[in-house]
């Protein structure tokens, strides 16, 4: 064996943060759900004009009560830990998808960083589906 590949073998050296590291994960998940939550809540108040966004992009607005409990109950699993998992898997494809459908305009910058956002928060909720909710959660970490 080389001496890097020990190096790489030794025990990881103590990560100063090691006394809180349990509460990052109930954090994680309610930062990573926040913006969810204020999504499906911010469409009840703004229904009529979520819809007609919806429509304008070739999305039938009839779709727009199943999205809005979508934005509101699967964050709410992902927060409590429970069904994390199912829900953290469930959200990653529908943030893909919203990513494909409205912010595929790569030639508008806005739309290119909110495609990267998307991104960013699928990564994040692939973790929870990968490692489960972690510590302070209701449920199994196997849902």
């Amino acid at each position: 064996m080389t001496q890097s590949h020990d190096a790489a073998l030794a025990p990881a050296a103590a990560w100063p943060f090691d006394g809180v590291t349990r509460l990052f994960e109930p954090l994680g998940r309610v930062l990573i759900s926040a913006i969810f939550l204020s999504s499906g809540i911010g469409k009840l108040s703004a229904y009529a004009g979520t819809q007609g966004y919806m429509e304008a992009m070739g999305v039938p607005g009839s779709l727009l009560p199943l999205v809005i409990a979508l934005e509101i109950i699967a964050p709410v699993a992902i927060i409590l830990g429970s069904y994390a998992r199912s829900a953290a898997f469930v959200l990653a494809g529908f943030t893909v998808l919203s990513a494909l459908i409205f912010h595929f305009n790569f030639a508008d910058q806005m739309q290119s960083i909110m495609f990267m956002k998307n991104a960013a928060i699928t990564g994040g909720l692939l973790f929870i589906v990968a490692r489960g909710p972690g510590a302070y959660s209701l449920g199994s970490q196997n849902r």
